[in-house]
């Protein structure tokens, strides 16, 4: 491909992109496919000679779209939001057409230094305190992860380190043998409403990671995790890390940062705050009380690409001392060494599990300077209103229960009755496919979860969804119970 044809073929790829997004409304958000479709739309093996682009274009609509979930549909209420907005489409095509890959400040300094700025402007939006930037005294900053579930996994290594560096420091004597089976004996915390990417950090990172109970909020409370941890140090264990979550997957629900940091405190234990969804909304000053204590914690992350507007992947995580990631992560080689590398600026292959990295740092630019502050903040309380206004029309109606209230942009919310109301409910909007929700059990509870993810999402939307939700409750009640099926076919 030339130049002028890669000048058409992307005007033309942005159009078509416009167009979808222009229009996004009108699809259907769930597919029609099963399993397999597209392997009877393509062909088995690669072209042996070049394609017309004009062609591959026309594949999208006939192979591609099909079998497109439609993230971005304002009818998409499931998990939580994944950003998307002009100035971050036109940051990331920017920083695929540039190609840099920052992993030393020499490699691209513009990348370093951008992500530096970036991090601060953003740490200094959600009010981080100052030890977490990188403009302020000390050796904290802030690096642009590819998503929270490695934010958390790094965070869990570099304390699984900085345990065995101190142990090696106290006992320099100490033999491999003895180092071994103390990483045996380390341990980590989080709630057990806490992400799936919790545990799984704890699995990749060989350090088994308890699930401490919550209370009737579904909160993990100090006391908890204070018990939790005595009795596993009773029992020859090491506590490593607690991993605190703001904005559980399941319910919005937010760990109290205060108490926990106390224990972690008490204990000696890195204390990481998953902020994935959440954190967005720190932008806004009324929603600062959930982070309470942030100051005594040691790290802090959460994911612009999911609630503010930057297209994925853009996580960002701010740590209070640098010093931890590079001791845990840096391995030289020669071909990494530059003259610059004590100029104060970052090599950020040494804040991060990967070596390579994109220039990320550009489409959060893009957004933050092409929005502003006020425009950001407009768009979290618009969508959190949305979901209050979800919530008053569950309240008209005496069939719903609402589970967890309106909290951000997620409502929760059952059938009365038993499980199996809620079930029928969940499986008619599943199949109707007219708008995305999914369900979970909690407390052995049945419920639905309702999230305001997508940013084109209106008061009319919900409106949309409101009526498909009762046109799908009406099949509910209306259908025979078991019983009734049973003496039908007797008769």
């Amino acid at each position: 491909m030339d130049v002028e044809s890669f000048r058409e073929f992307g005007k033309a790829a942005v159009d078509y992109l416009a167009d979808y997004l222009e229009n996004i409304r009108d699809r259907q958000v769930l597919p029609n496919v099963e399993p397999g479709y597209m392997r009877k739309l393509l062909p088995e093996e690669a072209p042996e000679e070049p394609e017309r682009w004009q062609d591959v274009l026309k594949d999208m609509d006939r192979a591609i779209m099909p079998g497109l979930t439609h993230w971005h549909s304002p009818h998409f209420h499931a998990f939580y939001p994944t950003a998307n907005s002009y100035p971050g489409i036109v940051g990331e095509l920017l920083s695929a057409g540039l190609g840099t890959i920052g992993f030393t400040w020499m490699s691209s300094p513009a990348s370093t230094e951008l992500e530096v700025i970036t991090l601060d402007w953003l740490g200094k939006m959600v009010g981080l305190p100052p030890e977490f930037l990188s403009c302020s005294p000390g050796h904290g900053g802030g690096v642009i992860q590819g998503s929270a579930s490695e934010a958390t996994l790094l965070c869990l290594l570099v304390a699984r380190e900085r345990y065995v560096q101190r142990l090696q420091e106290k006992n320099p004597n100490l033999s491999e043998e003895a180092l071994r089976m103390t990483k045996a004996k380390l341990i980590a915390y989080t709630s057990n409403q806490s992400n799936s990417s919790v545990e799984k950090a704890g699995i990749l990172g060989a350090v088994p990671m308890r699930l401490v109970p919550c209370d009737e909020k579904f909160q993990m409370k100090g006391q908890a995790l204070r018990e939790a941890i005595e009795t596993d140090v009773k029992n020859g264990l090491i506590p490593c890390i607690v991993i605190s979550t703001l904005g559980t997957t399941p319910t919005c629900a937010n760990d109290p940062l205060e108490e926990i940091s106390t224990v972690c405190k008490e204990f000696g234990v890195w204390h990481h705050v998953d902020a994935a969804y959440s954190g967005a909304a720190l932008i806004c000053p009324e929603y600062r009380y959930i982070c309470k204590g942030i100051e005594n914690t040691d790290s802090f992350n959460f994911n612009p690409h999911k609630w503010m507007l930057v297209n994925f992947d853009c996580s960002a995580l701010w740590v209070k001392d640098s010093r931890e990631l590079v001791s845990a992560m840096s391995v030289d080689r020669a071909y990494l060494a530059h003259t610059k590398q004590d100029s104060g600026m970052p090599d950020y292959r040494n804040w991060q599990i990967p070596l390579g990295r994109r220039f990320r740092a550009l489409k959060l630019w893009f957004v933050l300077r092409i929005y502003g502050v006020r425009k950001l903040q407009e768009f979290i309380r618009q969508q959190c209103q949305l979901a209050i206004d979800f919530e008053q029309l569950l309240k008209s109606d005496d069939r719903f229960e609402i589970f967890t209230p309106a909290h951000m942009g997620l409502v929760t919310f059952r059938l009365k009755g038993p499980n199996e109301n809620t079930k029928k409910l969940m499986a008619n909007l599943q199949s109707g496919k007219k708008i995305y929700v999914v369900g979970a059990q909690l407390d052995g509870k049945e419920m639905i979860r309702f999230a305001i993810c997508s940013r084109f999402t209106e008061s009319s939307d919900i409106q949309f969804a409101w009526q498909e939700i009762l046109r799908q409750t009406e099949k509910v009640f209306a259908l025979p119970s078991k019983k009734q099926e049973i003496t039908r076919g007797q008769k």
